[in-house]
């Protein structure tokens, strides 16, 4: 009978009682849950135990939280990581943004809701581990921080862009559609390929889905959104991403 590997989740938290009751909790839903009290153990768990989801307080004892994250995405852009703490103003959430975190709770918080957004985060991470292997070889995903093409300037990391259309905060459907046409730059790619390879979803998934984005895109980047340069329709075929350097 086959074995289920239990997904790794690390809890980067020094108070005891929370870290405990956490611990206990994921452990309970079936994951196997470890528990770093300070930074500097912290990064240590990370890079030895190779976990599949980090739970992240920002202040910490020898490191704070949002130093960790920095360079945790210095090394790692898909690990999910979720901050926790008592900490919940705009500005920390926005720094945690702007770091690479993928969701900021407030202490205190409701059990179930944390539960929920774990998983959340799990299938995402289980999602992309999948979509790497799936997808169609000669295909590839940018992997770079930053793009310019003609005047426009997308910033992987903040999630913004510097367009025609002004500053622009895209989602992250966007970002990996344009990391998918990016590194496949005067590639023609299929819509059916499009869907599959930018987001795993199945044939019955209407193409109409690819076209929206397209329009969004040229609206964005494009000087003359109906004479578009850059996202050019193929007929019968899909799209094509190009540019001169």
């Amino acid at each position: 009978m086959e074995t289920i590997e239990k997904k790794r989740i690390l809890v980067i938290e020094d108070e005891v009682h929370i870290a405990d009751g956490i611990r206990l909790n994921l452990s309970l839903q079936g994951f196997d849950a470890k528990v770093a009290p300070d930074g500097i153990e912290g990064l240590e768990q990370w890079r030895s135990w190779k976990p599949d989801l980090i739970i992240l307080d920002i202040m910490l004892p020898m490191i704070d939280g949002f130093s960790i994250l920095k360079t945790i995405r210095q090394e790692d852009e898909k690990i999910p990581v979720l901050i926790l703490s008592a900490r919940g103003d705009t500005k920390d959430k926005v720094k945690g943004l702007r770091y690479g975190v993928d969701d900021y709770l407030s202490k205190p918080f409701d059990l179930e809701e944390f539960l929920l957004r774990v998983e959340r985060l799990i299938k995402k991470k289980t999602w992309y581990a999948s979509n790497k292997r799936d997808r169609k070889p000669g295909y590839k995903m940018f992997e770079g921080e930053y793009y310019d093409f003609g005047d426009n300037h997308i910033d992987f990391v903040s999630f913004k862009a510097r367009c025609v259309a002004g500053e622009i905060v895209l989602t992250e459907q966007e970002i990996v559609l344009l990391k998918l046409f990016i590194a496949n730059k005067g590639t023609h790619l299929t819509r059916e390929m499009l869907l599959t390879a930018g987001w795993g979803y199945s044939r019955g998934t209407s193409t109409r889905t690819v076209d929206n984005f397209i329009v969004r895109f040229r609206k964005y980047f494009e000087k003359n959104p109906k004479k578009p340069v850059y996202f050019i329709s193929r007929r019968s075929v899909g799209y094509i991403f190009d540019h001169d350097e």
